[in-house]
């Protein structure tokens, strides 16, 4: 039995197939163990959303082969699909399989194992030779490198979604899953449609199929995630996207039949989707988790327009009001990047006025971070790194006031909380989890309290910054 560790890097998505391939591997008899320990077999999920990602991507592969020199590293997922030739010259990598090839890591492992040996079984016949020439010409012979393998498709002319099936997580109280794979926007700053492809769509029995699996075994929510879900069946024949008539809808509306079920919960969400028709469907189910992602990026239409993003800034207003006009008090969170090329002080400005008037529950403030290969990267002013660390920490600062004031609004009153895991805080136990609209949430722990119990709470203070109790 050989020992594999793993380590993913990236995205909701990433997370779920690194659970697939998990899955996978001990159904065929292999012992996982912790990344940080002697491996036989190493296996990193990469990422390569920023250039960054491609830097700790590669850094975890060489930490890796550090870990233990003889076993197997293998690369896996987005910076092996746009890097394939960094990938190819990297003698600590072993083995590389891009997207859509995720769901195959057992069998592509069992053909290198076998190359591997075979070549080991020659490599020792050599030395044997060798070692009679070296006793009649006192000669050496060198060896042969190291044995190196790889499986990248063109994910760019493929048009099959990638079938998995996920029967625990990690967290036992709440499950992801894949329903859609690939990006058409091509937004000016992001690699991400050259690394996993066009929108392909999962099969919607499939989502079925694998939640109620999920609910049988005791999970209560389900999050919906892809890389841009909003496009998912716009490759079905006849569907539309963002329109109230979304093939997202449509599955949303499917997975809220499922028995035993009690909570959906929403990925990024693209603004367009958000239709007045669009909010109304989805504010008739109860099921729904009122949190809703719908990334802005920024608050100036011509950052927009430059960003290639496809809405302007009153487009996304409007889809805020029709969930706020379907939902009480809706949690809308957002994706902020300051410092995009050829911002001025006056499109900042515009984009903290918007940000203020829209007031989020909670916004993910990045600066604008170069990255190779995209239109964005060889546009004229970029803008300085100490003016776009003065922007972020602006935005910073706005973000949590306003999260701390939309948390606010729960003291005096009492929410449904889904219990997910129990921590000591200040010396005392208490179990933690989260409204339906994602506010983090405490109640003492009692014996008769237990992890993924759903239970109602009067909220009265704040426990930390972060957490009512």
């Amino acid at each position: 039995m050989k020992n594999v560790a793993l380590h993913n890097l990236g995205c909701k998505v990433n997370s779920y197939e690194m659970d697939v391939m998990q899955q996978i591997l001990q159904e065929k008899g292999y012992h996982i163990v912790p990344f940080d320990q002697r491996a036989d077999i190493y296996i990193v999920n990469t990422c390569t959303v920023t250039n960054i990602a491609d830097r700790k991507s590669r850094q975890m592969l060489h930490r890796a082969k550090q870990l233990n020199p003889e076993a197997i590293v293998v690369a896996v997922g987005c910076y092996v699909q746009t890097g394939q030739e960094t990938i190819e010259k990297d003698d600590c990598v072993d083995l590389a399989v891009g997207n859509n090839r995720k769901r195959n890591i057992a069998e592509i492992l069992a053909e290198y194992l076998a190359a591997r040996e075979e070549a080991g079984r020659e490599e020792a016949g050599r030395e044997e030779a060798a070692r009679e020439e070296v006793r009649r010409v006192q000669i050496s012979v060198p060896q042969d490198k190291t044995l190196h393998g790889t499986t990248i498709l063109d994910i760019n002319h493929t048009e099959e979604y990638e079938e998995m099936s996920l029967k625990q997580t990690a967290e036992h109280t709440r499950a992801y899953i894949k329903v859609q794979d690939g990006c058409n926007q091509f937004c000016s700053y992001c690699a991400i449609p050259y690394a996993r492809g066009r929108v392909r769509s999962r099969n919607p029995e499939a989502v079925m199929n694998e939640i109620r699996g999920l609910v049988a075994a005791g999970y209560k929510e389900v999050v919906l995630t892809g890389i841009h879900i909003s496009s998912y069946g716009i490759d079905f024949e006849g569907k539309k996207a963002y329109s109230g008539e979304s093939s997202l809808i449509d599955l949303i509306e499917k997975i809220h039949d499922i028995e035993g079920l009690e909570r959906i919960r929403l990925g990024s969400l693209e603004p367009r989707l958000v239709t007045e028709e669009a909010a109304r469907r989805l504010g008739g189910l109860p099921k729904l988790c009122p949190h809703f992602h719908l990334s802005l990026q920024s608050g100036s239409d011509h950052v927009l327009e430059r960003m290639n993003r496809h809405y302007t800034a009153g487009e996304y207003y409007n889809g805020v009001e029709h969930l706020r006009r379907y939902f009480p008090c809706p949690a809308i969170t957002t994706d902020i990047i300051v410092g995009f090329p050829g911002e001025t002080e006056e499109e900042f400005r515009e984009t903290e006025a918007f940000l203020e008037k829209v007031c989020f529950y909670e916004m993910h403030i990045f600066k604008y971070s170069r990255r190779e290969g995209t239109a964005a990267a060889s546009m004229p002013a970029q803008v300085p790194e100490q003016i776009k660390t003065w922007r972020s920490n602006v935005l910073l600062a706005l973000a949590k006031r306003q999260s701390t004031e939309f948390r606010r609004h729960y003291i005096g009153s009492g929410a449904e909380v889904l219990l997910e895991e129990e921590k000591e805080i200040e010396g005392t136990a208490y179990l933690i989890g989260h409204t339906r609209d994602y506010v983090k949430a405490a109640v003492a722990k009692t014996p008769e309290l237990h992890v993924n119990d759903t239970v109602r709470i009067h909220f009265h203070r704040f426990l930390t910054e972060e957490i009512l109790v």
